[in-house]
């Protein structure tokens, strides 16, 4: 037998996630392997904003709450497939420094777009520029809607939305006609008790005529292997480019998480061991 270290939630969560949330458990995992059976030594974690949607009314306390080693295909799908990016498109990004949509804003400027990205910090804005961003804002430094229009004055094609709630009221009303919208993550309600409370943007979607669809990534996970062809090809070519938030020892797995929610990382975040 070997042991295994797993971390698990104390409780349910009950607003902001807290590191206090977790606690770390060993398991006994059997080496009397059978044929076609092989055992793992996990080396790199991932941690994501999703997760924490996972957990409500799935994970009961003390058990292990789901996530994955590392890999990514939500940007090159939830991009390419639903917003439809043409030459010459305008592209909004919002949380452009985050893993997801650093890659989103590299695939558009491939794609022949201006792009349009914010991040709330100002190193992570200055990284967006040296991605090739076109227009770059602090959002918590302005008034997003003047911001929104400076930058683009005749509105946007395609908005690819990580944050949701007023942030996607207030880009909706700024979307050109028949605009395409991609429902990635709503990182800004993740934590919230209640449902938010504001300005529904219904009346923005019929008359623009937008199109707005959600979407989980592994619906086209039939076709993984495409989609990372597409982007390993690009990395080499230096088309792509990234930045990693690493962690360092496993035990470090819930700072990890807790920051996400606190705008911590720029790219992804990673724990080795």
């Amino acid at each position: 037998m070997v042991k295994s270290k797993v971390w698990t939630p104390k409780r349910k969560f009950d607003g902001k996630v807290q590191t206090s949330d977790f606690h770390l458990v060993e398991e006994e995992v059997s080496d009397d392997l059978k044929d076609g059976e092989y055992l793992i030594e996990a080396l790199h974690w991932t941690v994501d904003p999703y997760m924490r949607t996972r957990e409500v009314g799935n994970v009961e306390r003390n058990q292990c709450m789901p996530g994955e080693q590392i890999a990514n295909m939500t940007a090159y799908f939830g991009f390419l497939e639903l917003c439809q990016p043409k030459e010459g498109d305008t592209v909004l990004v919002n949380g452009a420094a985050g893993a997801v949509g650093s890659l989103v804003g590299q695939i558009a400027k491939i794609k022949g777009c201006k792009v349009v990205g914010c991040a709330g910090t100002e190193d992570k804005c200055k990284w967006l520029k040296e991605l090739g961003f076109d227009e770059v804002f602090n959002y918590k430094k302005v008034d997003l809607s003047e911001a929104l229009k400076t930058a683009a004055p005749d509105g946007y094609d395609c908005f690819f939305d990580n944050i949701g709630a007023d942030f996607t009221s207030t880009a909706l009303k700024h979307m050109k006609l028949f605009g395409r919208v991609s429902i990635c993550g709503q990182i800004s309600m993740y934590n919230d008790k209640e449902p938010p409370r504001g300005v529904y943007p219904f009346m923005d979607i019929l008359a623009k005529q937008l199109k707005v669809e959600g979407f989980i990534v592994l619906r086209w996970y039939p076709r993984w292997a495409e989609g990372e062809k597409d982007m390993a090809q690009w990395i080499r070519e230096g088309k792509i480019k990234y930045k990693e938030t690493i962690y360092k020892g496993f035990e470090n797995m819930p700072t990890a998480f807790v920051g996400l929610f606190d705008g911590a990382n720029t790219g992804k975040a990673i724990i080795s061991s």
